[in-house]
């Protein structure tokens, strides 16, 4: 666990550093420590509004970019489970705004946010703020704009608390709550996301990240090696540098061989110490459970049926291997299953447009669709990260912000939401704090 957390705190450095255990950063990367990104193991943040001391900081938050005009072919092997996207032809599948000495970076952000308020029943306001992000590609004048069809999916860093938990929760109590063609007519129609598990060599329910992309807490480890600080690992091999990138594809790599040979520059001793990290980091346990506003939050909590998402309970399962997170009762408040989330919440296209609920992002998710988030910890936010903020793109500034941007199958909820009075709005924040 020490070993993890030691190599999750401090920074990677690229090749021509005399550090050999933790070098072959990037040649492009988002940024260079898993920590930097994971505040204290917790969330990220958007960049601030105008003024703040966050305001243009992206150093927590990454953009996907996904093309979703694709062909049937490969359409048919996002929808099964064995790709996951396809990438932008001009930046690939990520972009990343930073670079090692010498390196082109390949992308530049920034992001102003429009204000609109939302009234409660009783009259009581609440101040959104909506994104307009703006993407600049590097490799442009070279002929190597972004593709027309392309959809950009930002995304905070979220907490890593419970990962091995869920990580244990079983694919039958899963499926329980899969429901894709809302067969029971409740207007909610969560879906698991089939993903390729590469050391499985086969698909595999998908449980983490913003689209529930990764099946395992090692892979979601590797995965963000590979996409945030351009690492390559025996589960993720290759750096994503494009063809058209030539000062990326020559340079150095971990072991200082321009050839690449991929000899990996995060050994597969290191990913055991981070996915032994990864699966350890305990849920703070709750605070005032039998207080009495707290109890009446979470009857409003269930009467507004956000937990037909947010599920409050499972059971792990049996592992041999795992025995001090195995057959414990768990209260994450998530389902791990896709959503729509509506239009607002949309990935979006260079143009800030929201893209449809057809078009495919990440295996079987679509643009508006998102894994349901784990409720556990997240009254302590701010606690861990004072500058952290909600939702996967990070425009909520509180958790009641958060609560109001629900749209699509959660819509309902949201609605029944602003009926609450002040003492009801109060009892609702008191138990989703103590959580």
């Amino acid at each position: 666990f020490n070993i993890g957390d030691d190599f999750f705190d401090n920074a990677w450095i690229e090749k021509t550093s005399s550090t050999e255990l933790r070098d072959g950063l990037g040649p492009l990367f988002n940024n260079n420590a898993c920590q930097d990104c994971h505040v204290r193991d917790g969330r990220g943040f958007a960049p601030g509004d105008a003024g703040s001391e966050t305001e243009n900081r992206f150093s927590t938050l990454i953009f996907k970019a996904v093309k979703t005009d694709i062909t049937p072919e490969q359409r048919e092997k996002m929808l099964n489970g064995t790709m996951g996207s396809v990438g932008d032809s001009g930046a690939g599948g990520q972009l990343q705004q930073e670079a090692i000495f010498g390196i082109q970076k390949e992308a530049n952000f920034a992001v102003s946010y429009t204000y609109e308020k939302i009234t409660f029943d009783d009259g009581f306001e609440v101040e959104l703020r909506r994104p307009q992000w703006r993407l600049e590609n590097n490799y442009a004048e070279q002929g190597y704009d972004f593709d027309s069809d392309t959809l950009f999916s930002p995304r905070v860093a979220p907490p890593m608390i419970g990962m091995g938990l869920l990580e244990l929760i079983s694919q039958s109590d899963l499926m329980t709550k899969h429901d894709p063609d809302d067969s029971d007519n409740d207007g909610i129609s969560g879906k698991l996301n089939t993903v390729w598990h590469v050391l499985k060599n086969s698909t595999d329910v998908g449980r983490f990240g913003w689209k529930a992309g990764q099946p395992s807490v090692r892979q979601q480890a590797a995965g963000a090696f590979n996409g945030d600080m351009g690492l390559t690992s025996s589960i993720f091999p290759v750096d994503g540098c494009l063809e058209h990138q030539i000062d990326c594809r020559e340079a150095p790599n971990g072991n200082g061989d321009s050839v690449r040979d991929y000899d990996f520059e995060v050994s597969d001793s290191v990913l055991d110490s981070i996915e032994f990290y990864g699966r350890h980091l305990a849920v703070p346990i709750r605070r005032k459970a039998d207080d009495n506003d707290v109890l009446a939050g979470k009857k409003l909590f269930f009467d507004a049926k956000c937990d037909s998402c947010h599920s409050e309970r499972f059971t792990t399962a049996e592992d041999p291997d795992l025995p001090e997170l195995s057959n414990q009762t768990i209260y994450p408040y998530t389902d791990l299953l896709l959503h729509d989330m509506g239009p607002d919440l949309a990935d979006v296209d260079i143009d800030n447009n929201p893209g449809s609920a057809e078009a495919l992002t990440e295996y079987q998710a679509t643009a508006r669709e998102w894994r349901t988030s784990p409720l556990w910890g997240i009254g302590l936010t701010h606690n861990v990260n004072p500058d952290a903020t909600f939702l996967h793109d990070g425009r909520a500034r509180t958790i009641m912000e958060a609560v109001l941007w629900h749209g699509g199958e959660a819509e309902a909820s949201k609605n029944a939401v602003l009926k609450f009075d002040a003492t009801e709005r109060s009892h609702f924040l008191a138990f989703l704090m103590d959580l």
